[in-house]
């Protein structure tokens, strides 16, 4: 299976691996799975960087340079991931998410057919099945 990491799995596998619960371990041990860091993310990365160097400590390069060393493909943003951008279903009622970086790795994940694997809950109100929330 393609599986495409949130920022927050990348940085914990890289700089917390504490936190990482089994479930995730399962998932990115299991030699039948490919990996994929999504240039988002070292966008997303880049600013917070920029923005507070002492709450995030490396910068989006950096980042790049973890993910290709762990055997991470990078995930280009393309068109079609902007097309898929505007299909993402919310549940109705539930609170708007609007984090764009988020937003773009769910539209990447569902243009590409890979699913998303996060521990961020706000990506559970989406009726969407590309979403693995751990």
């Amino acid at each position: 299976m393609d599986v495409l990491l949130d920022t927050h799995i990348i940085m914990w596998t890289l700089f917390e691996p504490n936190r990482v619960e089994n479930r995730v371990r399962e998932i990115l041990t299991n030699p039948e799975n490919d990996f994929y860091y999504s240039v988002a993310s070292m966008w997303e990365i880049a600013v917070k960087h920029r923005k507070k160097p002492a709450l995030m400590q490396h910068s989006g390069t950096e980042f790049m340079h973890y993910c290709e060393a762990m055997g991470f493909h990078k995930l280009e943003i393309d068109d079609r991931h902007v097309c898929a951008l505007e299909t993402l279903f919310q549940r109705e009622g539930s609170p708007v998410h609007e984090d764009p970086f988020d937003r773009i790795l769910l539209a990447q994940a569902k243009g590409d057919g890979m699913m998303l694997l996060t521990h961020d809950r706000k990506f559970s109100s989406y009726e969407e099945p590309y979403v693995c929330v751990v």
